[in-house]
């Protein structure tokens, strides 16, 4: 981490020297003068009853001024008071309280009045009261008894004080009552629940009055608190009721909030401007409201609002008549919420806009005397003289009154006197002096003659020349002995006579001399400005991780002016190193031994000198030492012993000596510079070269102040810059290169603007960097027009021709020569819009959505401009189906370059359009050619808007249909097609028919019952047929053969039937396997062993495997089929004879059943094989009900 600071102490002259600047013209004091109030007490002036009262007036003026005091607007005789004293040669007054007078008995306004030959000035009406901190009435204060979750408000009601004393809480232990969002104190000073709970409960809520004028605490009288919880109330109510009554407080029940204070729904509050503006909203309600406040049509003021009190108190500091409005705070919890608006008004005490201020005049001089201010409501103005009002004052032929101005015309030596300014409302007033003082003086300047200014380089310098005299001298600044009076942007000068060089350079050193001159005289005095060199840490300490006690170095080196004597501090954390003996400062450097953990932490090098100061830090990370010790690969030290050998004009040898590479082999090292003539402090990549190399020959630039340094790089990284070799100060010489990017390009249609890159820092060569512009119009036998300019990177020339092409070359130059001859580009001057339309535009319609469109290109002189292309415009004006205009939507087309056709695609059929078209220059377009009108063939129509199949019955469907939403010609007819559909989604045959254009519906006939019937339809027009859109429907069927039909392996308890089935056969054949794998026996199996099949053999024994066992579910011949027409009932149960097949044929008669092992229960009869199924050419897939039929 790094922080860099730096602070010229020039700027704090400058912030002095502005304060100065806005202060009245001063008037040395040993010359005559009317006398100025200098100090006064407060307007409102609250006093210590038990110390003396000290009322203090000071003035100045030549001669000294004489005191008086008036007392509530009465003569107050200081000598017939004993307590009361006057300081010497003052007009403070001290009123002894200490030794037996009452601060009471001195209550009132008063006023103080200097005076002396010249006129009389007098301070504001100062009320004196004594503070008072009364104490609290004695009151009877009953407890407070309230339910849990119910408000409360404990009333402190102070006594009145003077002045208003601090409110806070304590108990008993003179600890601070805690306060939340749930309690808090009121601006009145009470304290409020917005809901109590249990832990309220407490015998010791005390209020406590702080009166600070006095140092004084009044305290009120212990308030208890009792809380009845819900559970202790049902107590006691349980304990006082028999076993047959019902009792039971209700829980504590949550309620919406109510405002505490203020009450209603509205209010008013008036403020005065600059003010702190207090709006306070405390709300009850369970849970505990939250605040929120809005201004009503507008915003809280940024920056001047916070909230206080847990957001239930507004505060807007500075307030002014802009924050007048409606503001309204809301009170809200999860059930509710209530609010209130406080209209708020700020009115304001008087205020400047204009305070008079002093006038000096000659005799015979004119001049004016200005009092305005400002307030609400708006303030009357008043003038006295010499502390009378003027109505009545003293005729003086000299002076003129205008309402809140005074004009003096041909004032003489008695027009002198002291003018006060009053401006007064119903919130305060404001009470200024302002003196004219008539004097012929010839000018004096109050400087210090020869006085030292020292500024650091690159900051402002401010030269002083305070002066006096009547008339007003004219001031005149001018540098060295000889030299010129000073002018120009370089310097500004104030009207106090300072000069201020806004960035003195090293050059501005010098004797600089101030002239003051009225037509009583001259005079003039001499400054001395020295401009230093900036103090620079060019060496900063660096981020170091470092074991525990081991060692680490902060480095610190500096840079300076060699005339300042710098000073450097080391902090730790923004403050004083430890006083530990580990801690050594050295010279340029910080070393810390046997480091701990406390020396983490940020570690700042403040370099300060009188003019400047300069910070840098770093980070300081103390880590554990490592259990064993490691190869530590690592960045390379940086290289050291930086020397300059060789030095010529344009080139330099630099060697060095590499730092440890710490085991990582250096790979390259890189060369920077500074530029200390051009940019100080900053490092520019020069060059690199590989690791073995240590000796670099370095290319220069005229006019440089050059340092270089070197960085090696390894695999690691980057190691931290050498130190900076010396410097090397090149010689100037005449610029190398001219500016690039030179382009002439003009903004206006009759200027050419020639800009260009200006020539970088040292790419200048030398002081004096100017450009030589030149130009002269192509293709004409002018001579070139040259003009040399600043270093800027444009001008404009004015007063040429429209587009014209210009020739135009840029060169250097300096104050030692000019660079080699530029090169000559070409631009042109300023584009107008083109004058003339494209000619002889004609239209071929390619396709109904196509057309092609030519023109003849325009004159390239009529261009006057950069071609860009031409543009097409071309909109439709009307469908030729429809006859209905829209809404004109033109569409353009831009076909770059001299292109003379262009196609336009995207048209819609059977339309009537417009175009024209119009050159394009980099200034805009040119007029338009004639509209040319061209119509679309038709083309085939879009899909009919919708297809409705409504009405199905036995035999027929009802089709409706909307016509195409782009016809795109004339309909002819409409084209429907459709095709059955059975139940495997095969397709029947197709039928066609055609349909008049004029038709919206059709009724189809002789259709088959209950059948799907698949729709094609589309629309033609002469061109031919357009999208088609399809659609299915189905034709109904009677009750009788629906019922027959319904597909059983949709129901619900049929699938259920099916799963239960699946599970007991899987159970069976688990079962099965067990057995067989155990090798039991039972009746089935021996009758398989004496009865075995010969077409079924066991497989040899050592397969390892069982023989083939044919059960029910493996056996396919045994199970047929239903036969052909056979339905499944509709009362969708299976019957027993619709099967040919069944488990029981398997056993002996119908006894046939299955054991819990899952063996037959009765021999294994060995049935014979059935007949052939009859009936079995149906084609038809097995549905489900012949699969069920299968297992019944």
């Amino acid at each position: 981490m790094m922080r860099k600071k730096s602070v010229s102490a020039s700027k704090a002259s400058l912030v002095l020297f502005l304060c100065q600047m806005i202060s009245a013209l001063e008037v040395p004091l040993d010359l005559s003068q009317p006398p100025t109030i200098t100090q006064q007490s407060p307007k409102d002036y609250i006093v210590d009853p038990r110390e003396n009262i000290v009322i203090q007036c000071e003035a100045k003026g030549k001669p000294p001024p004489s005191f008086s005091w008036t007392r509530n607007g009465t003569h107050f005789d200081i000598d017939k008071d004993a307590q009361v004293t006057m300081k010497p040669n003052s007009g403070t007054l001290v009123i002894n309280i200490m030794n037996g007078g009452k601060a009471e008995a001195y209550e009132g306004v008063y006023q103080c009045t200097a005076r002396n030959e010249r006129g009389a000035a007098i301070s504001n009406n100062i009320v004196i009261r004594p503070s008072r901190s009364p104490l609290w009435t004695k009151e009877k204060l009953e407890p407070n008894q309230v339910r849990e979750g119910d408000s409360l408000v404990l009333h402190c009601r102070p006594p009145v004080g003077l002045p208003p004393p601090i409110i806070f809480w304590m108990d008993n232990a003179f600890q601070r009552l805690p306060q939340s969002e749930r309690v808090s104190q009121g601006l009145n000073g009470d304290l409020y629940f917005s809901n109590v709970q249990p832990e309220d409960t407490r015998e010791d809520y005390i209020c406590y009055a702080r009166f600070n004028h006095t140092q004084t605490i009044q305290q009120k009288q212990p308030i208890s608190v009792k809380v009845f919880s819900m559970d202790s109330l049902n107590d006691t109510i349980a304990a006082n009721l028999s076993d047959t009554d019902i009792y039971g407080a209700k829980p504590v029940t949550e309620r919406q909030p109510v405002l505490l204070t203020p009450t209603g729904s509205t209010s008013t509050k008036v403020e005065l401007r600059g003010n702190v503006l207090l709006l306070e909203c405390i709300a009850a309600g369970l849970p505990t409201p939250v605040i929120r406040w809005i201004k009503e049509g507008g915003e809280l003021p940024a920056n001047r609002t916070f909230f206080e009190n847990f957001k239930k108190t507004l505060k807007i500091i500075d307030v002014s008549e802009a924050d007048s409005g409606n503001y309204k705070c809301i009170a809200r919890n999860i059930l509710g919420s209530a609010h209130h608006v406080i209209s708020v008004t700020v009115k304001a005490a008087p205020y400047w806009i204009t305070a008079p201020r002093n006038l000096v005049l000659s005799p015979g001089e004119d001049g004016t005397l200005i009092c305005r201010a400002n307030g609400n409501p708006k303030p009357n103005i008043s003038w006295l003289a010499n502390g009378v009002p003027i109505a009545i004052a003293p005729e003086d032929p000299s002076r003129k009154v205008d309402g809140d101005t005074i004009i003096f015309s041909h004032v003489q030596e008695r027009s002198s006197a002291v003018y006060q300014c009053n401006a007064s409302n119903e919130y305060g007033y404001l009470l200024a002096n302002a003196f004219v003082n008539v004097l012929a003086e010839p000018p004096r300047i109050l400087t210090s003659a020869n006085k030292l200014y020292q500024v650091i380089s690159d900051s402002p310098a401010l030269l002083d020349c305070a002066y006096f005299g009547s008339p007003k001298p004219e001031i005149e600044w001018f540098k060295g002995v000889k030299g010129s009076i000073l002018r120009g942007n370089e310097y500004i000068f104030h009207d106090n006579g300072t000069l201020e060089i806004p960035v003195a350079q090293k050059d501005s050193t010098g004797t600089y001399t101030c002239v003051a001159r009225n037509e009583l005289g001259k005079i003039q005095n001499e400054v001395q400005l020295e401009v230093k060199d900036p103090t620079m840490i060019i060496k900063q300490p660096e981020y170091k991780v470092v074991q525990r006690y081991g060692q680490v170095s902060f480095e610190c080196i500096i840079k300076h002016d060699s005339t300042l004597l710098p000073t450097v501090i080391w902090l730790k954390d923004n403050d004083e190193l430890p006083d530990d003996e580990r801690f050594l400062v050295g010279k340029d450097n910080l070393t810390i031994m046997n480091v701990t953990d406390r020396d983490d932490g940020t570690y700042t090098c403040i370099v300060n000198t009188t003019l400047d100061s300069v910070s840098a830090s770093a980070v300081l990370t103390v880590v554990a030492a490592p259990p064993t010790p490691a190869i530590i690969y690592a960045r390379p030290n940086p290289p050291f012993d930086l020397e300059l050998t060789g030095q010529l004009e344009r080139s330099v040898e630099l060697s060095w000596i590499p730092g440890d590479e710490n085991n990582s082999p250096i790979t390259n090292f890189v060369i920077e510079y500074e530029d200390g003539l051009h940019e100080p402090g900053v490092w520019h990549y020069q060059t690199e070269v590989p690791g073995t190399q240590t000796t670099v020959q370095l290319k220069l630039s005229p006019y440089v102040n050059y340092s270089f340094r070197v960085i090696a790089v390894n695999e690691i990284g980057r190691s931290q810059p050498s130190e900076p070799s010396e410097q090397y100060l090149t010689k100037s010489a005449s610029p190398d290169e001219n500016p690039s990017n030179v382009q002439g390009i003009g903004s206006e249609p009759d200027n050419l603007v020639i800009t260009w890159e200006s020539l970088k820092g040292f790419q200048s060569n030398g002081p004096g960097l100017q450009y030589k512009v030149s130009w002269r119009q192509k293709d004409v036998d002018d001579e070139w027009t040259s003009v040399i300019v600043a270093n800027v990177s444009k001008y404009i020339v004015s007063g040429t021709p429209t587009f014209v092409p210009y020739e135009i070359k840029v060169q250097a130059l300096n104050d030692l020569g000019y660079a080699p001859e530029p090169s000559e580009v070409i631009g042109h001057s300023g584009e107008d819009l083109p004058m003339v339309a494209p000619g002889n535009v004609q239209v071929h319609v390619v396709n109904s959505t196509l057309a092609k469109v030519h023109w003849d290109p325009v004159p390239l002189k009529t261009v006057r401009g950069h071609l860009q292309g031409y543009k097409v415009y071309y909109w439709k004006v009307q469908s030729l189906s429809r006859r209905s205009r829209r809404h004109v939507e033109k569409k353009i087309l831009t076909f770059r370059g001299n292109k003379t056709f262009g196609m336009l695609p995207g048209l819609e059929p059977y339309s009537s359009y417009k175009l024209n078209v119009r050159v394009v220059n980099g200034k805009g377009e040119g007029p338009a050619s004639p509209d040319k009108v061209f119509k679309t063939p038709e083309g085939v129509p879009s899909s009919p808007s919708f297809l409705k199949i409504t009405n199905p019955t036995l035999d027929s469907l009802t089709l409706e249909w909307g016509s195409p939403t782009h016809p795109n010609g004339v309909l002819t007819s409409y084209i429907l097609k459709f095709q059955p559909i059975n139940n495997t989604h095969e397709l029947g045959p197709l039928v066609e028919i055609r349909i008049p254009a004029n038709e919206s519906s059709l009724i189809l006939k002789n259709l088959n019952y209950s059948t799907r019937y698949k729709f094609y339809f589309n629309a033609q027009t002469s061109v031919g047929s357009g999208s088609q859109i399809t659609e299915e429907a189905v034709t109904i069927m009677d009750e009788a053969m629906a019922s027959r039909q319904v597909d059983i392996a949709t129901q619900g308890w049929f699938i259920g039937l099916m799963c239960a089935v699946a599970l007991l056969i899987l159970i069976l054949l688990i079962v099965c396997f067990i057995r067989r794998n155990k090798g039991g026996k039972y009746p089935v199996k021996e009758k398989e062993d004496a009865h075995a099949d010969p077409e079924i053999q066991p497989m040899k024994e050592d397969d390892g495997t069982f023989g083939e066992y044919r059960s029910l579910e493996s056996d396919a011949e045994d199970h047929k089929p239903l036969k052909k027409g056979s339905r499944t009932p509709s009362d969708r149960t299976v019957k027993k004879e619709d099967s040919d097949d069944s488990l029981v044929d398997y056993g002996e008669g119908v006894n046939g059943q299955f054991n819990e092992d899952g063996s037959f229960i009765g021999q294994y009869s060995g049935k014979k094989e059935k007949e052939p199924a009859e009936g079995n050419e149906s084609s038809e897939a097995p549905s489900p009900v012949n699969a069920m039929n299968s297992f019944v």
